[in-house]
């Protein structure tokens, strides 16, 4: 399917609701501390993103039944929030999606709770350097595997390694569109970026295999995924618009 580029007015839109995503985010950061639960931080952003005038985007989507996902420790992505509260030394992603006037914003971090490992802590500064590695390869006309081979490159040199099957997606008038966006690949291949598209960056970055087990969620076509090895996974996410000279980020508060 081609890529239709977004509008400068379709742009602002996009603008807008990555910054409520952007703001999410920098909002439920404040509450991530030993003894929360999930289930609270998911309230919070729900009642939050209602309050500034958006739509939790990931509730209902497919059946998923909470606002954001919440992945501690060696769940790689979609963890569902639940009664688990947050303990000294856990690692969680929070996963944020705004649709705010029929355009979409998603981001990720994963934070450190409380006094955690030094491994932990290694593995969390990696998943940020890789996406920014993988951001800085967006280029005009250049392809979706330059993206890929950058993170997966820096990752492996780091000691860990990228999943393969989960990655960035296409994002704007839909919550997930082509490109998929791998976090490992060649240079040269996958799908041209094309000007004023959006996609997403997010690599997810294992301390062990790159292997994950597939979890069903009730109701839900979603899955989530645990790491093979139980090993730690960590992630981070922005929403990049590709421009004709480079790339902007748009999640950013």
């Amino acid at each position: 399917m081609a890529v239709i580029p977004l509008n400068k007015e379709e742009i602002k839109k996009m603008e807008a609701a990555c910054k409520h995503a952007a703001r999410t985010l920098e909002h439920i950061s404040k509450f991530v501390k030993i003894g929360i639960t999930t289930d609270e931080l998911d309230k919070i952003v729900h009642d939050y993103t209602l309050s500034t005038g958006a739509i939790p985007a990931c509730l209902g989507y497919n059946g998923y039944p909470k606002t954001i996902c919440t992945s501690i420790n060696q769940v790689v992505c979609h963890g569902l929030p639940d009664a688990t509260k947050l303990k000294d030394g856990d690692i969680i992603n929070i996963d944020v999606t705004s649709k705010l006037d029929g355009f979409f914003g998603d981001c990720s971090a994963t934070y450190m709770v409380g006094n955690v490992s030094d491994k932990a802590r290694d593995i969390v500064e990696a998943a940020l350097m890789a996406r920014d590695k993988g951001i800085e390869a967006v280029v005009p006309y250049g392809y979706t595997g330059d993206i890929g081979f950058e993170t997966n490159k820096f990752v492996t040199r780091r000691g860990y390694s990228t999943v393969k099957e989960i990655g960035g997606h296409g994002i704007g008038r839909k919550f997930h569109d082509e490109p998929f966006v791998p976090a490992w690949g060649k240079r040269g291949k996958g799908d041209k970026l094309i000007p004023w598209q959006c996609i997403t960056v997010e690599p997810m970055v294992n301390e062990g295999t790159d292997e994950f087990i597939e979890k069903s969620i009730p109701g839900s076509s979603i899955k989530y995924y645990e790491t093979a090895d139980g090993l730690l996974s960590a992630q981070f996410e922005h929403t990049i618009l590709v421009t004709d000279t480079g790339y902007e980020i748009l999640t950013v508060p």
